[in-house]
């Protein structure tokens, strides 16, 4: 074979698939029609979701044997919590809010332990680095 030929053989584009539907797709994305959501709007999202804090087993137990509310409203202020925490550089902290203490783990995002105002009263928190009151 022509090494010219050859040459040009090997600087053609590989396609895989139907090429036509490839364009087809492309333009979709490409429409000025719709909007597409920035990044940076991605990105807050995905933080937003992921940024739940999570309850452990043994938190899961106490949420329920204690009654305590874990509402919407409740689990941002948690969250808002935990983000204060991070802020400050806490990795155990304790979390007040209201008459309800949450204990955790910052670095893994995840409630250790819950306690309610009835189980409050001689109990003593060990191994936290700090405290945030929300």
């Amino acid at each position: 074979m022509d090494p010219l030929r050859y040459n040009q053989l090997l600087q053609r584009p590989i396609y895989t698939g139907n090429p036509v539907a490839i364009q087809q797709n492309r333009d979709a994305v490409e429409s000025p029609g719709e909007e597409q959501p920035s990044f940076q709007t991605l990105l807050e999202e995905r933080i937003r979701e992921e940024s739940t804090v999570a309850f452990s087993k043994h938190a899961m137990e106490r949420v329920v044997e204690r009654n305590v509310d874990v509402s919407p409203g409740q689990l941002e202020r948690l969250n808002e919590g935990v983000r204060l925490a991070e802020e400050k550089g806490l990795r155990s902290p304790l979390i007040l809010m209201d008459t309800t203490a949450f204990v955790v783990n910052v670095p893994n995002n995840k409630v250790v332990t819950v306690v309610n105002d009835g189980s409050l009263k001689g109990t003593v928190f060990t191994n936290i680095d700090g405290t945030v009151m929300i």
